[in-house]
């Protein structure tokens, strides 16, 4: 039992504790929300002095003071006592200020007397928060003195979005991207959260039973698709409204009047004595009760006296009052938002109008954002543009607001009669539209009366007449809205407003635009209808640019349609920029978004290619890199479901489960149909693309940051230059149905088992990309092209891993991607040589790629180099494209000389681009490579091509071809040596990549270094393919050990193996032998794979460094099998392999 009584204690002390942290973080919360407001200094601090309280433990005997400039601001009952908390701040300028808090009674003696180590805390955190707050009004007050515009200067800072460091990348993409967004988060910052109603049980019986209110006012909201549910606390008594009053903040108190009028009087002016800036409003439940409020409306009483009529959306009606009234100001000033004057002083009346008002301007607002494209995020945001409605009940009201919103004032709804200079006017409302008429003639008004008499004078001032007692009110309020405030179709209209055309959507706009008379775009734009229809859509930063603009700015009227046209279009393409777009038949194809051919996912290379092109038109790499163009091709993809489509409509899952051969699938695949739509959507654009294509596979799980896919699947090269449409389209087509094949291709198939995935769980899109590159005769290629990567497993002398590295050759990046001979070198130090001059005249590159131009019609079964030729790289001489991409060897000197003007042997080593700067080739890379790296969150490998023809700003051309992961980067893992003994080490490796331990394999897999011979290495290959096979079947990992480059495609220089030949092994080593040096691997879909399977790889160098394997270790194990070149050993127990990423060691062990 005492046991248990411990426990309740210890759980009920920590449950007290919690609950005053909370409180703590709760008074911190709402006072920064309350310093948002961006209210009066005066009353931003009475309000906050308020809430005080109750971020102590005993908020009922407590009571707080801010002392600031010889101002006191005091909570409610304040009452200075010896048992204080104080706490003092300073202000710019020297200005002091303090916070003090007070215990009216005693209370037991803990940290502080009776106060709390975290009170103290809480204490010193709010005078932090109040000095800051303090100081910045002082500080703009002063930069405004001397003539410094703070706003217009923190515009310019959120323009400058690369200003800053490179380590803000993601707000800089966001601050880009969602800048239009931006300012719909900036609208309407205050919101109504916390409701007091004030009702004795009966009443609130009332209303619950009649309107079903909880029910109906959540109901509204989530109608009009609004959030921030605001949270209704009921009191039916003067004593519980006090105590809640006293404990928490509120934003509105609603008191319901019932049979006693005199309660709520009372009640009504102690709040706002004491609450000086909640408002408070009156809710009567009987019509004949207002003249008898109205005479008891004083200052410091209640605000507003609202009628309820049965219908709950009265409440809703209040709350948006409030917040309008609170947020005008802001939401005017930042986001352009119009504002709708009402002006009416009988509450039975505009009791009446808001709710009808709110509900039509929401439908119609949520109605138009609807019809946008867009995510339902932005749509939730776009409602915070919504006009803002303000109530006058007086003449002098009217013009107070109007005055202060003249510019964004765009409707006027005004009664006749009302006070005018204290006293009832009968023609008030006529004075005001004349007032108004005066300055802006074109302001619609509804003039609305209860005496038809008015409706005379309504239309002699040419205003819209609604009769009050009208049976059609709500449709007339409706109609005036759709056609007068820009929320329905646009109507073009002549000089004389007869109709012309009437368009839906923004590209219906621009193209009328484009073809109606002068005369009809100076009407709509003498009366602002330009703006006015786009505010109304939510497109602000629009409208922003048209609405300064007057007719009087142009000479003549077609320069003001051209600066229209040019102003859609520039938001249009700004809006498109960096985004995948629907296919449109009308859209222009170009780079700077990518266009969706069929829906469905994108697939890994897909999204790549997305990310690439959302991270070129959001990001100004000029900041970082100048004298060159950082570009993505031309680029749209086609979705899964075409995929689907495909063996849906060709009835071809069969092939996923029966043995046929890839062949075979081939031309089956061939005969199939790819979606009429689809056809003619490809038709359209090749109609658009003129240059080669890539038809490049993108499925779900290639390229993506855990499943290893890369280049399992096929790419196409097509000419598209054959003369006849229906041919290219042909070509395109059978290429799409070959990607579509190459998901059931024997390496496919093999790789897709050996990763434990189903072939059946992957799902194909594909990418038509335009290839990079220029014509020369009957080839087409680029400069450069090549492979980065952010990590170099394989530094050379003073260079660190995580500067990473780069690949590039001359022309089409197909020779890098395959591991020919290209050239390597670190962008960072790219005039350090990381070869020895007869190695780089060795090495060097002696053929190129190119798309074939003689052969537009090639054969697509004969493999992805179909539509491709090899060419010597002396063509490229005759092309006159090598002349910056090469140097000459001198065999007299032994040196290897720039430029291609001398005799001797072409070196390509780009010599011009890198030591000479023809193009910052290396800079660009090192910038991308770090961008990237931090955009995906770990190492990365992109794929580039250059263009070194130079536009007319004197540019070369950089273009992202794709972006994809390294996973297996460096870690935490450490390996000491100190605590290894040397007689249990097989193998230590100084250059290691991977990172962790490994401790459950027993086999090892060796080249035997005695009978190995670099002319054999492709039966070497088969040979490793074999003993792979046996275990995979047996379900064991192992090690490999050989010497040369894994992977390579040159059989001289390593053994050519593909990933699946050797995809069971765990851990994998390069060797050096005598006369056989040991390159590093680069070949690119290769080393992708070995990283993305997390497998360790391992170069061991005993002539340059310490590594070693002890072969005699291996020789004593028990010997499973010999084949011709290699040797399979296994060990009676596990043995470990460890791997320190960041020292990039790695040491394998029997123990």
């Amino acid at each position: 039992m005492e046991e248990n009584h411990n426990i309740q204690t210890g759980f009920e002390e920590l449950r007290s504790e919690t609950l005053e942290r909370l409180k703590e973080l709760s008074t911190i919360n709402r006072t920064t929300a309350i310093i948002k407001e961006g209210k009066s200094k005066i009353e931003t601090l009475q309000k906050i002095v308020h809430i005080l309280p109750s971020g102590w433990q005993y908020p009922e005997f407590t009571s707080a003071r801010i002392i600031f400039e010889e101002e006191e601001y005091r909570s409610n009952n304040f009452l200075k006592t010896e048992r204080s908390q104080i706490q003092e701040f300073e202000t710019i300028g020297n200005k002091s200020g303090s916070i003090e808090i007070y215990y009216s009674k005693s209370f037991p003696k803990v940290d502080e007397g009776p106060f709390l180590n975290e009170e103290r805390d809480l204490i010193m955190n709010l005078a932090n928060i109040i000095s800051g707050y303090l100081s910045s009004i002082k500080g703009e007050a002063v930069l405004k003195r001397h003539g410094y515009d703070i706003k217009a200067k923190r515009e310019d800072e959120q323009k400058d979005v690369c200003s800053i460091t490179s380590k803000q990348l993601l707000q800089r993409f966001l601050n880009k991207n969602n800048y239009d967004r931006d300012i719909f988060h900036d609208l309407m910052p205050f919101k109504v959260r916390e409701i007091l109603l004030i009702a004795n049980l009966y009443d609130a019986y009332i209303i619950e039973k009649e309107g079903h209110f909880s029910e109906q006012i959540m109901g509204e909201y989530a109608q009009l698709s609004l959030t921030s549910l605001p949270r209704i606390t009921g009191v039916s008594n003067v004593e519980e409204a006090e105590e809640q009053l006293n404990s928490k903040h509120f934003d509105l108190v609603i008191i319901m009047v019932g049979v006693d009028k005199k309660i709520p009087v009372i009640l009504s002016k102690k709040i706002k004595k004491a609450f000086p800036y909640i408002p408070v409003f009156l809710l009567l439940n009987n019509n004949s009760d207002i003249s008898y409020f109205e005479k008891k409306k004083k200052p410091f009483s209640f605000d507003s006296i609202f009628v309820w009529n049965g219908e709950s959306r009265i409440f809703f009606a209040m709350i948006k009052q409030v917040e309008d009234r609170i947020n005008a100001d802001n939401d005017t000033r930042k986001g352009l938002v119009r504002v709708i004057l009402l002006v009416e002083d009988s509450p039975l009346y505009y009791s009446r109008y808001l709710p009808l008002l709110y509900q039509t301007v929401l439908a119609q607002t949520r109605r138009i954002i609807d019809d946008v494209s867009t995510d339902d995020l932005y749509k939730l945001l776009k409602m915070r543009a919504r006009p803002k409605i303000l109530l006058a009940t007086t003449y002098e009201e009217a013009i107070e607001i109007y005055d202060k919103y003249k510019d964004n004032i765009f409707c006027l709804i005004t009664d006749v009669k009302y006070k005018r200079e204290g006293k009832m006017n009968a023609s008030a409302g006529f004075e005001l539209v004349k007032h108004i008429r005066g300055e802006k003639k074109d302001m619609p008004v509804i003039i609305q009366s209860s005496n038809p008499g008015s409706e005379e004078e309504a239309y002699k001032l040419k205003t819209t007449f609604i009769d009050k007692n009208s049976e059609n009110l709500i449709q007339e309020f409706k109609s005036f809205i759709m056609h007068y405030l820009g929320f329905g179709n646009f109507v073009y209209r002549d000089g004389k407003g007869r109709k012309l055309v009437e368009v839906k959507s923004l590209k219906e706009f621009e193209k009328h635009l484009r073809t109606i008379p002068a005369e009809s775009v100076l009407y709509h734009a003498r009366k602002d209808h330009f703006s006015l229809w786009l505010m109304a859509r939510g497109e602000i930063q629009a409208a922003k640019i048209l609405h300064p603009k007057k007719t009087t700015d142009f000479k003549e009227p077609e320069s003001l349609r051209e600066y229209l046209i040019n102003v859609i279009q520039k938001f249009r393409d700004e809006q498109n920029q960096g985004k995948v777009v629907p296919f449109e038949e009308t859209a222009i194809l170009d780079e700077t978004n990518i266009v969706t051919l069929s829906e469905g996912a994108m697939g890994g290379k897909g999204r790549g290619l997305a990310f690439i092109n959302s991270l070129i038109y959001n990001f100004d790499f000029s900041n970082y890199v100048q004298g060159i163009n950082i570009r993505a091709p031309k680029t749209s993809f086609i979705g899964t479901d075409e995929f689907e489509y495909f063996f849906d409509r060709n009835d071809l899952h069969y092939v996923k489960t029966n043995n046929i051969s890839y062949d075979e699938i081939k031309k089956i695949f061939l005969k199939g149909d790819l979606t009429p739509t689809l056809i003619s959507r490809l038709k359209l654009l090749l109609k658009m693309i003129k240059k080669p294509l890539a038809i490049r596979s993108s499925g779900l799980f290639e390229d993506s940051l855990s499943q290893p896919f890369a280049g399992i699947f096929e790419t196409y090269l097509v000419p598209n230059n054959h003369p006849d449409l229906s041919i290219r389209l042909q070509q395109v087509m059978d290429a799409i149905k070959l990607v579509y094949a190459s998901v059931y291709s024997d390496v496919a198939r093999g790789y897709i088992k050996a990763v434990n995935y189903k072939i059946e769980e992957e799902k194909m899109a594909v990418v038509i990309q335009e290839v990079v590159g220029n014509e020369y005769g009957s080839v087409f290629y680029p400069h450069i092209s090549g492979v980065a990567q952010s990590y170099n497993y394989y530094p050379f002398a003073h260079m660190k891993p995580e500067e990473g590295f780069a690949v590039a050759a001359f022309g089409l990046g197909k020779y890098v991607v395959e591991g020919e001979s290209a050239y390597r070198f670190s962008p960072k130090y790219p005039t350090t040589a990381i070869t020895t001059v007869k190695d780089q005249v060795q090495d060097s590159q002696v053929k190129f790629y190119a798309v074939n131009l003689k052969n537009n019609n090639p054969n697509l079964l004969e493999g992805d180099t179909a539509g491709l030729c090899k060419l010597d790289i002396y063509d490229a001489e005759k092309h006159g494209t090598l002349k910056h991409c090469a140097s000459v060897y001198d065999i007299n000197n032994n040196i290897i000389s720039p430029g291609i003007d001398k005799p001797g042997p072409r070196v390509v080593d780009f010599a011009n681009v890198l030591k000479y700067k023809y193009a910052p080739m290396a800079e660009t890379i090192e910038v991308v490579l770090d961008i990237v790296k931090e955009s995906m969150g770990s190492p990365v490998e992109i794929e580039f091509a250059i263009d070194l023809n130079r536009d007319e700003d004197y540019k070369s051309s950089f273009y992202l071809l794709q972006i994809k992961p390294m996973i297996g980067g460096a870690s935490d893992y450490e390996v000491d040596m100190d605590k290894i003994k040397k007689d249990d080490i097989i193998l230590y490796a100084e250059k290691g990549m991977g990172n962790g331990l490994v401790k459950n394999i027993r086999d090892i897999i060796y080249v035997d270094n005695e009978l190995f011979d670099k002319s054999e290495t492709a039966e070497m290959a088969k040979e490793i393919e074999l003993l792979n096979d046996k275990m995979v079947k047996a379900g064991k990992q192992y090690i490999l050990i050989g010497p040369g480059r894994w992977g390579t495609r040159d059989k001289w220089i390593g053994i050519p193996v593909d990933w699946p030949q050797i995809s069971n092994a765990k851990v994998i080593v390069e060797t050096s032998l005598e006369g056989y040096p040991l390159d590093a691997s680069s070949g690119s879909h290769f080393f992708h794979n070995v990283t993305s399977a997390n497998v360790g790889y391992f170069s061991v160098q005993p002539e340059i460094s310490g590594s070693f394997i002890t072969y005699e270790k291996l020789e004593e194990q028990q010997l499973i099998e010999k084949t011709k070149f290699f040797r399979h050993v296994r060990f009676k127990k596990p043995i470990k392999v460890r791997m320190d990423g960041k020292k990039r060691i790695s040491v394998i062990t029997v123990k």
